[in-house]
């Protein structure tokens, strides 16, 4: 689910966030980073819990239709394709996902029913579902094609459930890209014979990088004022308020790579940064860390230090 640049991104704003020195407790903080890089998994979870709330939703409004005593024409030809959808049902009737979202607690939307009701709506009354419930043949892969469909167009882009995802966590305001886009990839690869774990895919890619997330955070903050005063020797005309900033950290993580991860290339650590700075930071910050980060790869290229290995030094 979590790929490099969201790891760097978290470091980035666990290092911002942390006003103290190295002397001061980097176990908390690292315990911080790693809570902060596990509540992603919460919000995906959370969202497929939303799928398995929809899925009620539409069973309850079609049984209330269905008890009426005087039904209009259109409530005599109600379609049941939405709460038959096989998709939304291998979801829900997914033991496994449904005691992880019980474990964590995530079973909110009982409580937050309104924006369940929002969001069922929306749907009713979109053109994805009178195009689905008009359509004569059913099949796993047309099920699958909507729900598809309507968490990329309705559920995804909705401006309520971002604002209340902000609210309940604001670290998620960061993840809702990169978890909305984990759940389109699991839901894509689904199959009616899929094994329960396939809606639980692994949060890192592998060992190497979480450890990769331990280790960024805990050298740049072990090497925090070091780093830092290399930088300003190696740099002219110095903007203290930028060290100071978000491109400080930014330049020091990118330093840090420079010299404690060998195995990662001078054009990878700089290309990942000026992408992090044009998303998180000033207009011309991408500008001010690439004439720094470049000038410096020159240096240590001249001297013949931190020499890079595997793919190039570039």
């Amino acid at each position: 689910m979590l790929n490099r640049r969201h790891i760097r991104i978290k470091v980035m704003q666990s290092m911002y966030a942390f006003k103290g020195t190295e002397s001061d407790n980097i176990i908390k903080e690292q315990k911080f980073l790693l809570h902060s890089l596990d509540s992603m998994f919460d919000l995906y979870l959370s969202q497929l819990a939303l799928l398995t709330e929809l899925l009620k939703k539409s069973q309850d409004y079609n049984q209330k239709i269905q008890n009426k005593r005087i039904k209009s024409d259109a409530d005599r030809n109600l379609s049941l394709r939405f709460q038959e959808n096989q998709l939304l049902h291998l979801i829900s009737g997914n033991n496994l996902l449904q005691e992880a979202i019980s474990n964590r607690k995530l079973n909110f939307w009982d409580l937050d029913f309104e924006y369940v009701d929002i969001i069922f709506k929306a749907i009713l009354n979109s053109e994805l579902y009178k195009t689905y419930i008009e359509d004569a043949d059913t099949n796993f892969k047309k099920d699958k094609q909507f729900v598809i469909s309507i968490f990329t167009e309705i559920i995804a882009p909705n401006d309520k459930l971002y604002d209340y995802f902000e609210d309940k966590k604001l670290t998620w305001v960061d993840d809702i890209p990169v978890v909305n886009t984990a759940i389109l990839k699991v839901l894509r690869k689904l199959k009616l014979t899929s094994p329960e774990t396939a809606l639980l895919p692994e949060l890192y890619k592998d060992d190497e990088d979480r450890e990769f997330a331990i280790d960024l955070f805990k050298k740049t903050f072990l090497n925090s004022s070091k780093l830092g005063e290399e930088i300003s020797k190696k740099t002219t005309n110095w903007d203290a308020e930028r060290l100071a900033s978000l491109d400080g950290v930014l330049l020091k993580m990118a330093l840090c790579e420079f010299q404690k991860f060998s195995s990662i290339p001078y054009k990878v650590t700089i290309n990942e940064y000026l992408e992090v700075a044009k998303e998180y930071s000033t207009p011309k910050s991408s500008l001010f860390i690439n004439g720094i980060l470049d000038k410096i790869v020159k240096e240590y290229q001249s001297e013949n230090i931190y020499l890079k290995a595997g793919r190039g030094l570039m």
